[in-house]
């Protein structure tokens, strides 16, 4: 299934790249905390490992280990902003429940 970019989320990355002056693109990955057990995580990328998944939309590279890539199969992810609140949405199908602050969740 992979991964699937927004037009809104492939801008927003392209351009932080672009501000940045250098990356690959963005690595998408989890990582155990919180309340409900795992959060996702986001980096840009300057230099890919060799065993990372790597999936282009839009333009956009996004990069994924092999371990996180259970949890983030079949994930959608969004970029939008809503007065002074912005960031991006991840619509997991994997995800069984979240925590009641939106900062983690479990598979």
């Amino acid at each position: 299934m992979g991964i699937t970019l927004t037009p809104q989320a492939a801008d927003h990355i392209n351009r932080h790249i672009e501000k940045r002056g250098s990356g690959l693109g963005l690595r998408l990955g989890v990582r155990l905390t919180g309340c409900s057990g795992m959060a996702y995580k986001l980096e840009y990328v300057d230099q890919p490992n060799s065993d990372d998944q790597v999936y282009e939309q839009l333009g956009v590279k996004v990069f994924i280990d092999p371990k996180s890539l259970p949890f983030l199969d079949g994930t959608r992810v969004d970029y939008s902003r809503d007065g002074l609140n912005e960031g991006f949405k991840f619509s997991n199908p994997n995800e069984k429940a979240s925590c009641g602050c939106g900062e983690s969740f479990t598979v």
